[in-house]
């Protein structure tokens, strides 16, 4: 039987999602909780291989185990026995074997996080960039609205991607301020390129500060070279949010 647990972790102290060599990983610790629970080697695959730094609250990883004697609605809490602290299972359903939590998604959800005040605030330094010069926030607003469709998003893929195609369609992408102090970018789409999403916020940022006019972004995008958008930027601002899927590959 497969299982597909819904997590959330800090990714401060870990080199990403994906098992690594030489660090320490959130697949690594999840996977190895889950070996030692269910007394046999585990493996995971999962929605979105995050980097190091991003946070999730909805990431999906899937697994085999050669027996469940643990009801899905008490294996969050089991699993969680087994975790660190900034890792937490929060749900587990069943899928069909032949479910893939990557490529049989059909949307997902990302917010970057700005913190736009004078001085700082330390209870967000994990969660958010620190920008202290004013920002036009109507300005970012009319900006994101130009990324919404399907586009070649060349121009906002960092290099060392190996995407077949830089085509994707972007949903929704929204600029919020609540509270005022806080500005958070949320952007959903068919799928990201690498760095596409900090990318995206490094230009809405610049478009704020006023170095990238508000109507500049279609030519940008048009223009499918990555000078021309505005910078990466950092990771511990990014928030993987959700990843959707149809219903019918939840099993009852």
């Amino acid at each position: 039987m497969q299982t597909l647990l819904t997590l959330s972790y800090d990714g401060t102290n870990y080199a990403g999602w994906q098992r690594q060599q030489n660090a320490i990983a959130v697949q690594q610790k999840l996977e190895e909780a889950l070996t030692a629970l269910f007394h046999q080697p585990i493996t995971t695959k999962a929605s979105s291989r995050t980097d190091a730094g991003v946070h999730a609250l909805g990431q999906r990883a899937a697994f085999f185990a050669d027996n469940m004697p643990i009801p899905l609605d008490k294996l969050p809490q089991v699993i969680n026995g087994y975790l660190p602290s900034d890792i937490s299972v929060i749900k587990a359903d069943s899928v069909s074997d032949c479910f893939n939590p990557r490529f049989d998604a059909m949307y997902k959800t990302y917010k970057y996080q700005i913190y736009n005040a004078p001085t700082p605030n330390p209870l967000l330094s994990r969660y958010s960039i620190y920008e202290p010069r004013p920002m036009d926030i109507e300005a970012m607003k009319k900006a994101a609205a130009m990324f919404i469709g399907r586009h070649d998003f060349a121009a906002f893929q960092a290099t060392g991607s190996s995407a077949k195609t830089t085509v994707r369609e972007i949903y929704d992408c929204t600029i919020t301020s609540q509270p005022s102090d806080l500005i958070t970018l949320t952007i959903t789409g068919s799928g990201f390129l690498y760095n596409m999403v900090r990318i995206i916020a490094g230009t809405l940022l610049y478009t704020g500060l006023g170095k990238i006019p508000t109507d500049a972004i279609p030519n940008i995008i048009n223009s499918r070279n990555r000078a021309c958008a505005g910078k990466t930027m950092p990771p511990q601002g990014l928030i993987l949010q959700e990843v959707g899927y149809t219903t019918y590959v939840l099993l009852e």
